[in-house]
């Protein structure tokens, strides 16, 4: 493949990436658990591969970062990979342990090429095609990933959905006291925060989505997957026009290098 430059198609990471990148794990799981309950299973899953296939072909054409693009690729990644993650489960007879150790060793061997072809996992270094390929690979095993550990703490574990949301929220929070305390390297800080936030935001989703007798609010899966959606629509709408995800000029250095913090900001 080759390895001529690209633009860099993914958003400074900020306060605001976190946030509509939780908004979107629970928009997947709730949108993902309303889809196969309403209507058949495998032509639900049959759409959610082809929105998948749409929204990542719109992200690859494009030349520069465009909000609408990325976000809803991520989406995207996050309905199908919480549907492969639920199918391991319901159709294959996996358990949730053995989806979840599954995807990390997935997630990991995508890591390990990564590293070993392109010498960095830095989200900034994304400015060839291959690194491209790789960031996606990697997103959607975090995904995937994240779906089958927090459905694993929520019914393996027997935590339930709020207690396992305000656990991994809690898990959220150790890569950034890590990283300002003790010095976590930035990448690893980054990834770390990255594969929690899908448990983190599922799981909640599932709390106010799923009926009382399973432990949830029960405002219904799909008022969850609307409401979420129209948050998501209106930030990235407020990102799209006032440019406060595209990183500065004065942030775009090393390009191979990971020189970024867990929230975005140049090294001092």
């Amino acid at each position: 493949m080759e390895r001529r430059q690209i633009a860099r198609k993914v958003p400074a990471v900020t306060v605001h990436f976190w946030a509509v990148k939780i908004l979107s794990t629970a928009m997947g799981e709730a949108t993902s658990d309303y889809l196969v309950h309403t209507i058949n299973p495998y032509a639900a899953v049959g759409l959610g591969a082809l929105g998948l296939g749409i929204a990542l072909t719109w992200q690859f054409l494009l030349r520069r970062y465009i909000a609408p693009a990325y976000w809803f690729a991520v989406c995207m990644v996050a309905v199908f990979g919480t549907m492969v993650a639920d199918a391991a489960h319901i159709e294959l007879g996996i358990s949730y342990v053995v989806s979840t150790a599954g995807c990390a060793v997935a997630l990991t061997v995508v890591f390990v090429l990564w590293y070993a072809t392109e010498r960095t996992l830095s989200i900034h270094s994304v400015n060839t095609r291959r690194r491209e390929v790789f960031y996606w690979a990697a997103v959607l095993a975090t995904f995937a990933m994240g779906t089958a550990a927090g459905d694993m703490s929520a019914y393996t574990l027997r935590l339930g959905w709020l207690a396992s949301g305000l656990m991994f929220t809690a898990i959220f929070a150790i890569p950034l006291l890590a990283r300002r305390v003790f010095g976590l390297n930035e990448v690893v800080a980054f990834w770390f925060a990255y594969i929690i936030t899908r448990p983190l935001g599922a799981s909640y989703a599932d709390w106010l989505g799923v009926p009382q007798a399973l432990g949830g609010l029960d405002l219904g899966r799909g008022t969850v997957a609307i409401a979420l959606t129209i948050v998501i629509v209106a930030w990235v709408a407020y990102l799209s026009m006032s440019k406060v995800d595209v990183e500065r000029a004065s942030e775009r250095q090393a390009e191979a290098g990971p020189s970024y913090t867990l929230h975005g900001e140049p090294p001092g």
